[in-house]
């Protein structure tokens, strides 16, 4: 064997494995690396003591909502469908949930409710056989929006630790790449930047503060996972291009309306990002499948 075959059999070996992976199993090991990693940090998962085995009750809450969301889907899926559903897109909503679920101390009532909200949507909230809104993002809207004084987003409270922010984007980057999704995670990213100077010139802040939230776990689970989730979003690629520019546009607008003390945007200002693609992402959603043939 020549030494440029020697190259390019393990090269190629490498390359077959690569392509057989699913996008879903990336985003799975992206999800719970972003878990494991808040929780080693900065310990995002608040104790409470039912069992007096401080293990366990460190973990309460990501088993009641992974439990939640798991059963949840084999049990709809089955009923519905009639067949058992995978649980690999409930095991990613259940921690998504649990990742940025912030409700106050002591109740665990909202990672309950956000985990069965998240897989019910699925079922439920359809349109031409297909779910409308991110599970998750829906879960997390609805939450804030029904139990504003129980329930917030976990958002900034990471901090920006240069590895850890370096260790997820760089797995982040690489699932988008694999699922063929980049031109979202980079426009979105674009957009966010490019606005952030709008908004910086208009309230006085700095370039650097209105850019900074960027790296924290509410929008690294939107670039990486709720964005980019191939069951929700349209069709074609300038369409993707053209629904983020508008996600991008209308989170800018609540933040500025809530800048200014606007009424109308208040329910929103916890998180306007989620807020944004839960109305322009389902909308776009149903107009694209509305030009699609209809499926059985």
């Amino acid at each position: 064997m020549s030494d440029a075959a020697a190259v390019t059999a393990p090269r190629a070996a490498v390359k077959g494995i690569w392509s057989k992976v699913k996008p879903n199993h990336l985003i799975s090991g992206l999800v719970t690396l972003i878990l494991v990693l808040g929780q080693w940090r900065f310990q995002i998962l608040e104790s409470h003591p039912l069992t007096g085995v401080r293990w366990i009750d460190d973990y309460v809450v990501l088993i009641v909502a992974l439990g939640t969301s798991m059963l949840a889907e084999l049990l709809l899926s089955r009923w519905l469908r009639g067949s058992w559903s995978s649980v690999l897109s409930a095991y990613i909503s259940g921690n998504s949930v649990v990742i940025l679920t912030k409700p106050q101390a002591g109740i665990l009532w909202p990672f309950f409710l956000g985990a069965l909200i998240s897989i019910t949507s699925k079922y439920v909230l359809t349109y031409r056989n297909r779910h409308l809104w991110n599970p998750t993002n829906f879960a997390i809207s609805f939450l804030l929006l029904a139990a504003p004084g129980s329930v917030a987003i976990l958002s900034h409270e990471w901090g920006n630790e240069p590895w850890t922010v370096a260790v997820i984007w760089a797995v982040g980057l690489m699932v988008v790449t694999r699922a063929k999704l980049l031109h979202i995670t980079l426009t979105y990213l674009v957009c966010f930047t490019l606005l952030g100077g709008l908004r910086a010139g208009l309230s006085g802040t700095s370039w650097i503060t209105e850019i900074a939230p960027v790296t924290g776990p509410m929008y690294q689970l939107l670039m990486f996972f709720m964005l980019t989730d191939p069951r929700t979003t349209v069709s074609s690629r300038d369409g993707r291009i053209v629904v983020v520019v508008l996600i991008a546009l209308l989170e800018c607008a609540l933040r500025i309306a809530n800048d200014h003390h606007q009424p109308w945007a208040a329910p929103f200002a916890t998180a306007p990002a989620i807020f944004a693609l839960a109305i322009v992402g389902p909308i776009a959603m149903a107009l694209d499948l509305r030009r699609q043939p209809a499926r059985n």
